[in-house]
């Protein structure tokens, strides 16, 4: 364990370290919100949390500054639970263990928070500093981001009063976002009738794992390989070739991080199980590793025996739902044709569970364009729908389009070149942010989004660059202090 609390800024560094003492992964966030509001007492900060979860804090402007434009400065308090296979940790009641390594900070086997405890740290350092000059300020963390943007989608219409947004939920240092995808959640489920093993067949489980996973708007260019979908084209061999049945299959657990590992039992005649092993894993282990060679270093292909299971899925249902997988588009559909290094549209199969007479595909479909995102949703959906799924969707939330006009990002982009002697870039991203869903409700408010520099958000090896972070502090001061007026 490291002493990060003593990095520097240390405003921002010991109010991170602090957060990471705070148990808050997505839907398990009554830790971290009395946290907050006990944090805001304590210094005297007014605060409160609403319907929806958030937590609102206000504080006045610095004497001198009254006549400046209220800002809001907003990030989500929720981080996503990922660990690697080996790891114990239980994000509900641990701790997150921080190390530095070299320039970076880690976390020991999870998500490091980073995303977007970052921001709340940033939020924290500017309320409980009365040296810092600002306009009135107004403090936005939200519930629930990564799973469903629970907090800005069921937030009151009156819950802000900014004009301005400051989103501090962005991954890359000296970088302005100005505009982002949309997205919608689709879920295919369908209930059947288990059947019984064969008692004279043996089982195996088969895993998939190793993979870099990652955060599933921005990495999903990246040419990462998703467990789930490696995963259907085995077992579609192994059913097709060796009498392999389906009992169960559990990969991945949020919508939006790329699955990185993934594993199924099958149950198959024991004088086909040595077959499979040294015919069906190894050439499977092969092919894989052939074609992610560049991206994926560690990806493994294992196979175990296990005892065999009493039910199984039975045969036709299990080679739709197979088939269905197989079919179903998964990674980046098409880039911006105006804009073409930049993804429009995307589908992540984020999850799949199949057991117990239930199977459940949940796929996060993206896109800042609603006619793709609509088109790729309706092939999902023609692959679910001739497997005999149910097909539904939920937690849709808007593209935010870009304001040409921001007065905000004229006057960030030129403290950023005053301070820093470079250009800042001003880009849309793939990712889905909160923004898209605040600007429906406020279409009069100006927003930007920026942030430190972290990786691999998602993923057990997410981390933060420490040099990033003093930048974008000395930044967001600067924005403070000229911040324009009313």
């Amino acid at each position: 364990m490291s002493e990060i609390k003593n990095l520097q800024p240390q405003a921002v560094w010991k109010n991170f370290d602090l957060l990471t003492q705070v148990p808050r992964p997505s839907g398990h966030l009554e830790k971290v919100q009395k946290f907050l509001l006990d944090w805001a007492a304590e210094h005297k900060i007014e605060a409160f949390k609403d319907e929806a979860g958030n937590i609102i804090m206000y504080k006045p402007a610095t004497p001198g500054y009254e006549d400046r434009k209220m800002i809001t400065l907003q990030g989500h308090m929720d981080m996503v639970p990922q660990k690697t296979a080996e790891s114990t940790h239980n994000f509900e009641t641990d701790p997150i263990q921080t190390y530095i390594d070299g320039e970076w900070v880690k976390a020991k086997g999870t998500t490091l928070g980073s995303d977007d405890g970052m921001a709340i740290a940033t939020i924290m350092g500017i309320f409980e500093d009365d040296s810092i000059p600002h306009g009135s300020l107004e403090g936005f963390i939200t519930s629930d981001e990564e799973t469903t943007m629970y907090g800005v989608e069921h937030m009151a219409a009156d819950t802000l009063k900014g004009e301005i947004l400051l989103n501090l939920d962005n991954e890359t240092e000296g970088q302005m976002i100005v505009g982002s995808a949309g997205g919608v959640n689709q879920t295919g489920e369908l209930e059947y009738q288990e059947e019984a093993t064969d008692e004279g067949d043996v089982a195996v489980k088969i895993t998939i794992s190793g993979l870099l996973g990652g955060h599933s708007g921005l990495e999903i260019n990246e040419g990462r390989a998703n467990a789930n979908k490696l995963m259907g084209r085995l077992v579609q061999d192994a059913m097709a070739n060796f009498e392999a049945c389906l009992c169960s299959w559990h990969g991945g657990n949020m919508r939006n991080a790329i699955c990185s590992r993934c594993e199924v039992v099958l149950s198959l005649p024991k004088e086909n199980v040595e077959a499979l092993k040294e015919e069906c894993i190894a050439d499977w282990q092969r092919i894989f590793s052939d074609e992610f060679a560049v991206v994926e270093k560690n990806l493994k292909v294992e196979v175990e025996d296990v005892p065999r299971p009493g039910k199984q899925v039975p045969t036709e249902i299990a080679d739709n739902l197979v088939n269905a997988i197989c079919a179903c588009h998964n990674g980046v559909m098409r880039m911006i044709p105006e804009v073409p290094h930049i993804v429009e549209t995307s589908s992540n199969i984020g999850v799949i569970e199949i057991c117990g007479g239930k199977a459940n595909i949940v796929i996060l479909v993206r896109s800042s364009r609603d006619s793709m995102r609509d088109c790729c949703s309706e092939a999902i959906e023609s692959a679910f729908s001739m497997a005999g799924m149910k097909v539904s969707y939920d937690h849709a939330y808007p593209a935010w389009q870009p304001n040409p006009n921001s007065e905000i990002v004229e006057l960030m982009s030129n403290i950023y070149e005053e301070l820093f002697d470079q250009d800042a870039g001003v880009e849309v991203v793939h990712a889905g942010l909160e923004c898209g869903v605040i600007g429906a409700k406020y279409p009069k408010m100006d927003m930007v989004s920026f942030g430190p520099t972290l990786r691999s958000p998602h993923t057990p090896n997410e981390r933060c660059f420490i040099p990033s972070v003093d930048k974008y502090w000395r930044f967001v001061l600067e924005t403070l202090k000229r911040a324009p007026k009313k």
